[in-house]
């Protein structure tokens, strides 16, 4: 590369989402480039503590505080998940669509850039990188979504299809999801009408405009299909702890070998404290060692702790999963795959988001068992017992771990950042000498 490249990471307070994208930015910036971060206040302090400049959100959607007063996304609230689909993409996914971009827009005015990174749920940013004439990455930071033969609809937890009732059943659903999504098209054509952009057919269409698609996951993980876009890369689970984990001194002594559970759930509020009371019932009556980190939205007068179960804010998930026996989880993403990559088993307990797509990946790999959210202290507690008590799952999630902490079958996703910018440097460069050549030359 010739200089540094500048990159936009437009993005927003999505729990966890932020602690795999800065560690992309973070990587970034050791090559020497620059990243500004363009996002929700509250994500400023972790921004700049990653090394990025900042600039915030003021009329595309946003929080100002992470009190779950302050939730811009409340599918907990919602019984029929249908409808709160219809409200996220009407409230943010695609109804602010010109906001987003406004917003965009005169971040690169201020402080012009050479590539344009977005978060996969912003897709109205690469309406603006189109626009502004910038390369662009779109950042997924859990499993691959889009619709694609070979890999099952994403949303419902489903098992890659066996046969041809199976496949008629990922056929049938990749047009319903389709259909659902193209819900939106009125609302990105009527930003892209605005900026003057002809419009799109599709809400696929836009979605998959980027000119490059990082999935921040193991393809050891996933769900890939020969199908997918040759723009989408895997490029390994990005597996830093959020800033705000805290240190965490254990109070058990040396000499006591009880396996040590640990059950981490949601970051951000999804009504979670019944399921954290019972997974500490579940685990009180257990020869075992617990801990149980609430996450920020949580307080500790929520959830009573027990005899042999230690109820904390936060810990290092990552420097605890080395010596635990058992990940107690809803399954998000990041802490899914930090379990995976210690070698150590799941009970998953999906509450919503892209937890049971998750969960289905870790039962596939034999590495955990899924249950409902709902579960009973009394099935929670068989359920560790079972997974303890199986050597299968733990040597099933060791060896799901070796490929997850080498990466393998992933691309690095700096050279893929840096081709970007390198094919528009050499792109200006060719159309500087076409120019500099006078015609009857």
């Amino acid at each position: 590369m010739n200089g540094p490249i500048r990159f936009l990471l437009a993005t927003w307070d999505g729990g966890g989402v932020l602690p795999p994208e800065l560690a992309i930015a973070r990587k970034l910036l050791s090559r020497g480039h620059h990243v500004h971060v363009l996002a929700d206040p509250t994500v400023e302090d972790e921004a700049r503590a990653a090394g990025c400049t900042f600039g915030a959100w003021t009329t595309a959607p946003h929080r100002t505080s992470r009190d779950r007063s302050a939730d811009l996304l409340r599918d907990y609230a919602y019984g029929n998940k249908m409808k709160y689909f219809d409200v996220m993409m009407r409230e943010f996914y695609a109804g602010p669509a010109l906001r987003w971009i406004r917003d965009i827009e005169a971040e690169v005015a201020a402080r012009p850039v050479d590539v344009l990174l977005a978060d996969s749920i912003i897709p109205s940013a690469l309406i603006a990188a189109e626009k502004l004439g910038l390369p662009s990455a779109s950042l997924s930071t859990t499993v691959y979504a889009i619709p694609t033969p070979g890999i099952p609809p994403f949303g419902m937890g489903l098992m890659p299809a066996r046969g041809p009732l199976g496949r008629a059943r990922d056929a049938a659903l990749r047009w319903m999801t389709k259909r659902f999504y193209d819900k939106v098209v009125p609302s990105f054509n009527a930003a892209r009408a605005t900026l003057g952009m002809p419009p799109i057919r599709s809400a696929l269409e836009q979605l998959t405009r980027a000119d490059r698609t990082l999935v921040l996951t193991s393809p050891a993980f996933d769900f890939t299909s020969p199908h997918v876009p040759s723009n989408v890369h895997w490029v390994g689970a990005q597996l830093d702890d959020p800033s705000w984990a805290e240190t965490w001194r254990s109070p058990w002594p040396e000499s006591d070998r009880r396996p040590l559970v640990l059950v981490g759930l949601s970051s951000t509020f999804q009504d979670q404290v019944p399921l954290l009371q019972r997974c500490v019932d579940a685990l009180a009556t257990l020869p075992v060692r617990g801990l149980v980190t609430l996450g920020p939205t949580v307080g500790q007068h929520e959830v009573r702790a027990a005899e042999n179960v230690s109820v904390v804010a936060s810990a290092p998930h990552a420097e605890i999963l080395r010596e635990a026996s058992l990940l107690v989880t809803h399954c998000g993403h990041g802490t899914t795959l930090k379990g995976l990559a210690a070698g150590v088993p799941l009970v998953c307990l999906p509450m919503g988001r892209d937890q049971s797509d998750n969960a289905a990946r870790v039962v596939h790999r034999g590495a955990g068992v899924r249950m409902k959210p709902t579960a009973s202290a009394d099935a929670i507690r068989r359920a560790v017992g079972t997974v303890l008590g199986n050597d299968a799952y733990r040597d099933a999630a060791r060896k799901l771990g070796d490929l997850v902490r080498t990466n393998a079958g992933c691309s690095d996703p700096v050279e893929v950042l840096e081709s970007l910018a390198a094919a528009r440097r050499a792109h200006e460069t060719t159309g500087a000498r076409q120019a500099s050549v006078h015609p009857c030359a």
